[in-house]
């Protein structure tokens, strides 16, 4: 968590220093619609829409292993129940070499 952090600290410091590099505005064109902004608006932008991307693309895969999740904890309770009644039905294991009393 503590390596996240910095990564984090470290990405808005050089976001930081791109925008007081380059405060000028630029003229952005998109199908038909256009307009000037700031170029760390334009960046920004991008990088957000990469970031909903790349969120949007793992969604699958999240409710895929959260599915997975509750199948397998369902089989371990049924599981576990099994093995209380096999505990239940039958007698205590004997060691090895020893006789069960009569």
């Amino acid at each position: 968590m503590k390596g996240v952090l910095i990564a984090l600290v470290l990405l808005l410091a050089l976001v930081a220093t791109f925008a007081v590099q380059n405060p000028g505005i630029i003229n952005v064109k998109f199908l038909y619609l256009s307009g000037a902004t700031s170029l760390l608006a334009v960046v920004v932008a991008a990088f957000a829409a990469g970031v909903l991307g790349g969120w949007l693309a793992g969604l699958p895969g999240y409710f895929r292993r959260r599915s997975e999740m509750s199948a397998a904890k369902k089989r371990i309770q049924e599981l576990e129940i099994e093995v209380a009644a096999l505990k239940a039905k039958s007698p205590p294991p004997v060691a090895p070499g020893k006789e069960r009393p009569a």
